[in-house]
């Protein structure tokens, strides 16, 4: 799955870099009968259903001419939504101060998953502030024992 992915990467590159666009994540995967090929995008101040829909013609046509997929797919190209990824270091430097969702490897205090507001994130280290009963308390966490992150949606 991941020659498929990284070869996407690479023909969608150019393209975003053009439109100057962020690819926030690529997804292929199989649901039900069906394949996906999901393009997560964004920029400054979100992208709109126009630029999704230029990035995945000019995708399109390039996937095409080389068909580097065997079998049908969907290709959807969208925005990452309120609870966008979070995967490389600067997607956790432009997340401080806002909430996140964190899922562990192994459970810290008996819990695989973490919910707070990401207060630094330096040396590789996450620092959440996190709600225990009635008191802020904070927590650090190392990136490599993080399975998943993705900002969560605040009420």
């Amino acid at each position: 799955m991941s020659k498929v992915t990284d070869l996407v990467e690479e023909l969608a590159r150019p393209i975003l870099d053009d439109m100057e666009l962020e690819l926030v994540d690529i997804e292929y995967v199989k649901e039900g009968k069906n394949w996906f090929l999901r393009l997560f995008i964004d920029k400054e101040n979100g992208v709109d259903i126009e630029e999704c829909g230029l990035v995945s013609e000019r995708l399109s046509a390039q996937l095409d001419e080389i068909d580097p997929i065997p079998h049908n797919y969907f290709l959807e190209v969208s925005s990452p939504g309120a609870e966008r990824p979070l995967k490389k270091e600067k997607d956790f430097m432009k997340a401080i101060g806002k909430m996140v969702h964190i899922n562990l490897y192994e459970p810290m205090d008996g819990d695989k998953s973490i919910e707070g507001r990401l207060t630094a994130f330096d040396n590789q280290i996450l620092t959440l502030e996190v709600k225990e009963k009635t008191r802020m308390k904070k927590i650090e966490l190392p990136l490599n024992k993080v399975s998943k992150a993705r900002l969560a949606v605040e009420f």
